[in-house]
């Protein structure tokens, strides 16, 4: 069992009591552990796992709450709380495992030839022993039709979307996720447009068919998001632009 886990189950036996029928949906316990250790230049998180790890009790009772939540509990919820509550579910685990496991150079470290950090069964969530696949693909990608959640489910890698410094809420979900795609895709550093070529992060390309869904393509998702001029925009999407993708940084976004 790993350190945090620990922590989390000794919350558990402290408590001695199942938790409340009513859920906290401003997710207040993960909001102030990201709001302490989070910064974000532009769209380049830095996290101070170290920090975290110093002081894991904000961090263990967040994830305490979240793997006490039942299916029956989580089905009564509207699906902005649901979908909000898996991303927050994510991020978290994610830290979780990097804390866990820290220091570490990247979360791609905690795998191996024939294993995958994203498919070690570490927690419970809604019932179930799981791992982070299951949440982002099964449960997120398998029953919500957004392709934004590709720029809020965080993978610890300086390559990824921001991690925000604060969690996503149901209130304003739709707000969140399109200004953390916004950031994304602003930053020259994995998103560019140059000289009649589209420079794209490999993230785009992983999950094109997320993004074109609906009969759009990559292009002019990307283009309505990478600028505010009309004409700029209209220029990217077309067809003469050419679109290339940029390698990903695995390296740990910590300091």
């Amino acid at each position: 069992m790993t350190r945090l886990s620990v922590l989390v189950a000794v919350l558990l036996a402290s408590s001695g009591v199942a938790i409340a029928q009513t859920f906290d949906h401003g997710h207040t316990a993960w909001t102030e552990v990201l709001a302490r250790h989070v910064a974000n230049d532009g769209g380049i998180t830095v996290v101070d796992y170290a920090a975290i790890q110093a002081d894991a009790s904000g961090l263990a009772r967040y994830v305490d709450v979240v793997t006490r939540v039942t299916p029956a509990q989580f089905e009564t919820w509207s699906e902005p709380q649901r979908l909000a509550f898996l991303i927050n579910a994510y991020n978290a685990l994610t830290v979780t495992l990097i804390v866990d496991n820290y220091p570490v150079t990247s979360i791609k470290d905690l795998g191996g030839w024939f294993s995958s950090p994203w498919k070690q069964r570490f927690f419970t969530l809604l019932g179930q022993e799981r791992h982070l696949d299951d949440i982002e693909h099964g449960m997120i990608r398998g029953q919500f039709d957004e392709p934004r959640i590709h720029f809020a489910a965080n993978c610890a890698a300086n390559g990824c979307p921001p991690l925000r410094a604060e969690a996503y809420v149901a209130s304003r979900l739709d707000d969140q996720l399109e200004d953390n795609a916004r950031v994304f895709l602003r930053d020259v550093r994995r998103n560019r447009y140059e000289d009649g070529t589209l420079w794209l992060s490999e993230l785009l390309d992983w999950y094109e068919s997320d993004f074109t869904r609906h009969g759009g393509s990559l292009k002019t998702f990307v283009a309505a998001r990478l600028t505010d001029d009309p004409a700029a925009a209209a220029a990217i999407a077309g067809p003469k632009t050419r679109v290339r993708f940029l390698d990903y940084d695995w390296t740990l976004n910590g300091r």
